[in-house]
């Protein structure tokens, strides 16, 4: 069990939780780390509350006025599009006595009103109105608290940190890999949120392996080489990037996962082969969407980043798909998935919303059915972490960042 509490502000009254007994390096992590609130508690203060977040796409908010919300556990923030334009990340915590100012998860509006006391907000988050206050309360040190917001190839990312890690190197990463796929002018083509129960670090764990990929997802695993082992699949990669060549495209494959401790946020680009001739991720691997960015023919191939604690992005040549991975208690979280087609394309027309999202979604629930049993299992008084498997290379490196994160 965790033998130290953690305290809101990130401080431990004696020490980072410890768990009875180490973590044996290449094995899964301990049941503590699934179930113990102090643990949960560190998590939110050293992962979600430290690193950036990918909160969306900009086409969710295209025009002045337009709003949405995204929320981590028990923080929102509001995203807004101001009449200049410019984008704002907000935290949706009235200045006055607190109460969340945005109910709705997106619309549009002039400003924002808390409907406790009426204090008005701009879009920009700065307090306009402040019904009977005195003559001498100070209107511009009220508003809305700002959140650090990054834009990369069309990504929203917001950090919580009052000082966030160096992000330059993680848009210079996106731009070599989303931005040859053209992201940056896409537009969102459908949305699904998962609820799980379990812990998040369960669904992370679970999306970064492909170990259980060829016994649990079979519609991926006859369209994707990954769920082979890595020596198995160096001639289709091969392949793959002669094609990718041919076309006249260079997508970056990058290898910056690194602690914080560096000063900069995590990211990881990779690609990885579709099976011979499979050209995307579809009900039969033909495709669903029009050819995206730079892409004028189909490469056979897939373009994966991992970034921070819980983003993951994957890339198509005809469309993307954005993994968000949300806590929202000790064994609770949430699954988000964004899917993404080029920006002039026409539901009905040039893509069919069932065919474009079928493989993620038959995948995603059945990872939340995979998540919940292991979440059940590992509840268990009687539960051990075994060996993991070499497939299982990047569990073990999440693990072991993770470790080092929350330490």
């Amino acid at each position: 069990m965790a033998s130290a509490s953690v305290a809101r502000d990130g401080t431990a009254d004696a020490a980072t939780p410890r768990i009875d007994g180490a973590h044996r390096p290449g094995q899964g992590l301990a049941r503590p780390y699934y179930t113990d609130p102090a643990i949960f508690e560190r998590d939110m203060q050293r992962i979600f509350l430290r690193h950036w977040l990918c909160a969306g796409h900009v086409s969710a908010i295209p025009n002045p006025g337009d709003y949405c919300t995204v929320r981590v556990e028990n923080e929102s923030v509001i995203l807004s599009r101001a009449a200049d334009g410019r984008l704002y990340a907000l935290l949706n915590v009235c200045r006055h006595r607190g109460a969340e100012v945005c109910a709705q998860t997106s619309g549009h509006t002039e400003f924002f009103v808390c409907p406790y006391h009426a204090w008005t907000y701009g879009l920009d988050g700065s307090l306009q109105a402040a019904r009977h206050m005195p003559a001498d309360f100070d209107r511009a040190a009220h508003g809305l608290r700002p959140v650090h917001l990054r834009v990369a190839e069309g990504l929203i990312f917001i950090s919580l940190a009052e000082t966030p890690l160096g992000f330059d190197h993680v848009a210079e990463v996106l731009h070599h890999s989303c931005g040859r796929y053209g992201w940056a002018e896409a537009k969102i083509a459908h949305r699904e949120t998962y609820a799980i129960a379990a812990n998040w670090k369960l669904a992370v764990e679970n999306y970064v392996e492909c170990y259980h990929c060829a016994p649990s997802h079979p519609e991926y695993s006859k369209l994707h080489a990954l769920e082979q082992p890595p020596v198995r699949i160096e001639r289709l990669n091969a392949r793959m990037e002669a094609r990718t060549r041919a076309l006249g495209v260079e997508v970056c494959s990058s290898e910056q996962w690194q602690g914080s401790e560096a000063g900069g946020e995590a990211v990881h680009a990779f690609r990885y082969a579709l099976y011979d001739g499979v050209a995307t991720g579809s009900p039969d691997g033909e495709p669903v969407a029009p050819l995206m960015g730079a892409f004028t023919g189909y490469d056979g191939g897939v373009t994966s980043i991992h970034l921070g604690p819980a983003s993951f992005l994957v890339a198509y040549a005809d469309h993307g798909v954005i993994y968000r991975f949300v806590p929202r208690g000790v064994e609770t979280s949430e699954m988000e998935l964004i899917w993404l087609v080029r920006g002039d394309a026409r539901e009905g027309i040039d893509y069919d919303r069932e065919r474009l999202t079928w493989l993620w979604r038959v995948t995603s629930e059945a990872d939340k059915r995979i998540i919940e049993h292991t979440a059940r299992g590992v509840r268990s008084r009687f539960y051990a972490p075994g060996p993991l498997a070499p497939m299982e290379h990047n569990e073990r490196r999440y693990i072991e960042w993770y470790l080092r994160e929350i330490a």
